[in-house]
């Protein structure tokens, strides 16, 4: 199976946001713009598929994709997945009390996840790299690697970066159609 995938010399597909995200606060929003699921999952579709310091994060840390069983083919399959079914206890069996994208993005167990969506939205390779090391170092897999690679690519950035991404008119006008449901 042919997959597409964003090597380091085609990264990245569209213009990155400034290394350095200015908070939401400076730009007049709040501090949180409470990004509903259904947002969030529009946000995310029409982000590139695979990236290569992602697989390689997989396999370096044992988990992801063609491990424990997943049953996603990438991390953007995963983040799809995981809120189609946010409404409900999805596959996960989760509380089904509403949340907002800050509660899911710092309740994630898996790191890949979380470096996938800042590799996805061209984060400076300079921050994914130290995200990359911190999930190294981390103790054990789970929560204390997902916390390490928090603490470099906080959801303040992560939301500025999906808010501020270059999408296509059509994404747009869905990211927009989303919002207002």
């Amino acid at each position: 199976m042919h997959r597409p995938v964003i090597s380091e010399t085609e990264w990245p597909l569209k213009a990155p946001v400034k290394a350095s995200v200015p908070k939401p606060e400076s730009w007049g929003y709040p501090v949180s713009f409470s990004m509903k699921p259904k947002v969030l999952r529009a946000h995310i579709c029409p982000l590139p598929e695979f990236g290569v310091r992602t697989e390689a994060l997989e396999h370096a840390i044992g988990v992801g994709v063609g491990f424990d069983g997943s049953w996603y083919r990438s991390q953007k399959e995963h983040w799809l997945g995981w809120l189609s079914e946010y409404g409900g206890p999805g596959a996960y069996g989760r509380d089904a009390a509403q949340r907002d994208g800050e509660y899911i993005y710092n309740h994630i167990q898996c790191a890949p996840m979380l470096f996938w969506l800042s590799q996805a939205l061209g984060t400076p390779h300079e921050q994914l790299d130290r995200a990359f090391a911190a999930v190294l170092q981390a103790a054990s897999k789970g929560a204390p690697q997902c916390a390490a690679l928090r603490k470099i690519l906080s959801w303040t950035e992560v939301e500025c970066r999906l808010t501020s991404y270059r999408y296509g008119f059509i994404d747009k006008v869905r990211i927009k159609i989303s919002t207002a449901v």
